[in-house]
């Protein structure tokens, strides 16, 4: 039988397939019954499940990262499409095909590998060059810098994501550069390259993408930075100046101390990395918000909780489908009493935050 995946479920859909188990999580309803809530998934996105009878028994045949077989009924509540199920039962790794149920990026991998060595072999400074070079000639390193995301949930979550995110980045170095004069290329080529580099030990990414230990516990910022202090102290003769300016731009790409980064940018190719970085992760993450409401015919998106917003979907370029629905977005129930908002939060509601894209998503570290 062929596998239903995700982005084919529609309101009212009868639901009998096998997915992995992203998030399960255990809960109260307001009657003092529990219920469990889980986040299944497969490549082509997830979607929520819940359960609400024979909670105790079936808690016990499953955990996060399995395999299950379900069956149930699809239906679209509050914009979002839900699962509630009848049955579950976990299935063996060997019963099913690992491809069916891990995201990847949409661009092709092996024009991405081809792509990144072409980026590399056109670094003029020779020391930028050898540094790439040695970094690309490990293959375990290489295997893990393709394959993995760019982020848990926030942008580029899908395998191959940190590779497609950093040669976005290069493409729009190489748009930007021309503009200015007297700014370091290669520098800034090197810096969307290894921006992110950490992320190959922040997280994992054989089940459902997660953080690891190291990752909880560093950071990526942290890990790139020793990752490429390691790889520098193996090239005879790398300047010592050019080396601070690099790791510099590490450790200040996510913008401001409060948004998790340990330095600000203090150098003109440093900021620009930090506001392109900025750019190309929210466009994803938006267009990726976007994307995944194929159940809803409204033409604005379910609120999104980070960017406390909705976002409308047209943007008028001809022949574009008409949507139908309800024009106006009902707004979010609310309790009767709501906590004043933090500091944060009040700036946030004023426009676009300012806050990085790259900060909101380490908010899933806890």
């Amino acid at each position: 039988m062929a596998k239903q995946f995700v982005a084919e479920i529609k309101d009212r859909d009868t639901v009998n397939a096998v997915f992995l188990v992203k998030d399960k999580i255990m809960a109260m309803a307001k009657n003092g019954k529990p219920y469990m809530n889980l986040r299944l998934m497969d490549k082509s996105g997830d979607v929520d499940g819940k359960i609400w009878d024979n909670v105790d028994a079936l808690d016990k045949l499953f955990e996060k990262d399995d395999f299950v077989q379900v069956r149930g009924k699809a239906s679209v509540y509050l914009n979002k499409m839900q699962v509630v199920l009848a049955e579950i039962a976990k299935v063996s790794e060997d019963q099913v095909n690992l491809a069916d149920f891990l995201p990847e990026s949409p661009r092709n991998s092996d024009a991405m590998k081809q792509e990144l060595a072409a980026v590399v072999a056109a670094i003029g400074n020779h020391h930028l060059k050898a540094l790439m070079e040695a970094f690309l000639a490990d293959k375990a390193f290489l295997a893990l810098y393709c394959k993995a995301p760019a982020a848990k949930g926030m942008h580029h979550v899908y395998l191959g994501g940190l590779l497609e995110h950093s040669l976005s980045l290069v493409k729009l170095v190489k748009s930007i550069v021309p503009l200015y004069e007297g700014i370091n290329e290669d520098l800034l080529v090197v810096g969307a390259l290894l921006h992110d580099v950490g992320k190959i030990h922040e997280m994992s990414f054989e089940r459902a993408f997660d953080y690891t230990d190291a990752g909880k516990l560093l950071g990526h910022i942290t890990i790139g930075v020793e990752l490429v202090e390691d790889r520098i102290r193996q090239l005879p003769g790398f300047p010592v100046e050019l080396s601070i300016l690099l790791k510099h731009m590490l450790l200040s790409h996510h913008g401001q101390y409060e948004y998790g980064s340990p330095k600000r940018p203090k150098t003109v190719e440093a900021t620009i990395l930090n506001y392109l970085d900025d750019m190309d992760s929210k466009i994803n993450g938006i267009r990726a918000h976007i994307a995944k409401e194929n159940a809803s015919t409204s033409r604005w998106t379910a609120h999104h909780r980070l960017y406390d917003r909705y976002f409308y979907k047209c943007n008028g370029m001809e022949g574009e489908t008409e949507l139908q629905g309800e024009e106006e977005v009902q707004p979010e129930p609310v309790s009767a009493v709501q906590p004043e908002p933090r500091p944060a939060q009040r700036q946030e509601k004023q426009g676009f935050s300012n806050r990085p894209l790259q900060a909101l998503e380490n908010l899933d570290l806890f």
